[in-house]
C-alpha cells in the first residue's frame, strides 16, 4: 500500500483569482465540488492507496474532506515545505505519492496504472510520470472538443514529445538531500527553455536541436538531483491536465459536466 499526499496549499491571488473569490486554488469549484475533492475521490478509489494527507487551508477543506482515511494538515510558505509536512504525516513506507490538486480530471485507473508501472520498472528513488502530445490530443478529439482550447506545455525530444504529469512516486529517505537542488526545476517546470538551461549549455544546445533522448533527460536529472530516477509514460492525460490558467479551469468544468451528463 502506498500513502498519498495532496498538495493544496497554493493561495488564490494568481491567475485564476478573477474566477473564484474562494482563498485558495484547491477550493475553487469545479462541477459542484472543490477542485481538490475530484482529486481525493480519485485517490481513495485507487486500490494501492492507503491513506491520503491533503497539506492546505485546514480550516477550509475540514468543510469539504472530514472523512475516513483522509488528514488534514496546514500548509507552509512553499511547495517543498508543503511535500515535507505531508512526509511527517504519512507512516514510514518505501515511497509516498505526491499529487498537485489542480488535476481534477485524475482518475483511479490513471494513478493505479502510474503507481504499477513504477513497480515493474527498475528500483528507484523517484518515479515521474510523462504523457505524449498524442495522447493529449486523442484524448481531447474522443471528447469533440477542439484542440484549438488545449494550452499544454510539451517538451520536445529525439523520440517525442511530451507533457509532464502532476504525479511524483517518491521514497521519502531522499526527499532531503534532493529538495534544495530540485527547487529551481519546480521553478522552471513551466518553462522548457528554463529546464533546458538548468540541464547545462551543452545539454541545452542538444536539446534545442532536438538531439536529446527521454532516457539521456532522465539520467541528467537524477544526476543532478543525486537521486536514482526513473520516467514513466502513461496513456492517462488525466495526470498531466492541470489548471493554472482560467482556459484551463473553463475546459475542466465542461469535460467534468460531459462526463456528468454521460453517467462516467
Amino acid at each position: 500500500m502506498v500513502e498519498a499526499v495532496v498538495l493544496a496549499g497554493r493561495t488564490n491571488n494568481g491567475r485564476l483569482k478573477n474566477c473564484s473569490s474562494v482563498s485558495h486554488e484547491a477550493i475553487i469549484p469545479i462541477v459542484e465540488k472543490p477542485m481538490v475533492v475530484h482529486v481525493v475521490e480519485a485517490l481513495l478509489n485507487t486500490p494501492r492507496i492507503n491513506q491520503v494527507v491533503v497539506v492546505g487551508p485546514k480550516k477550509e477543506l475540514a468543510d469539504y474532506l472530514n472523512i475516513n482515511r483522509v488528514s488534514l494538515v496546514s500548509a507552509g510558505q512553499d511547495m517543498l515545505e508543503n511535500v515535507q509536512l505531508g512526509l511527517t504525516y504519512c507512516p514510514e513506507t518505501r515511497y509516498t505519492l505526491i499529487v498537485t490538486s489542480d488535476i481534477p480530471l485524475l482518475t483511479a485507473a490513471a494513478t493505479e496504472d502510474f503507481l504499477n508501472q513504477c513497480e515493474r520498472l527498475s528500483c528507484a528513488d523517484l518515479f515521474y510520470p510523462v504523457i505524449s502530445r498524442e495522447v493529449i490530443e486523442n484524448y481531447f478529439t474522443a471528447l469533440n472538443i477542439p484542440l484549438s482550447k488545449i494550452h499544454r506545455t510539451y517538451v520536445s525530444l529525439k523520440d517525442g514529445v511530451f507533457t509532464g504529469g502532476n504525479l511524483v512516486l517518491l521514497n521519502p529517505a531522499v526527499f532531503a538531500r534532493c529538495s534544495e537542488k530540485g527547487a529551481p526545476f519546480i521553478e522552471a517546470r513551466k518553462s522548457p527553455l528554463k529546464l533546458g538551461r538548468l540541464l547545462g549549455t551543452s545539454f541545452l544546445w542538444r536539446f534545442l536541436l532536438r538531439q536529446i533522448t527521454l532516457t539521456e533527460a532522465t539520467q541528467r536529472v537524477s544526476w543532478l538531483l543525486n537521486v536514482k530516477g526513473a520516467v514513466v509514460k502513461s496513456n492517462f492525460p488525466e495526470v498531466g491536465i492541470d489548471v493554472d490558467k482560467p482556459v484551463d479551469l473553463a475546459l475542466v468544468r465542461e469535460i467534468l459536466t460531459l462526463k456528468k451528463k454521460g453517467g462516467k
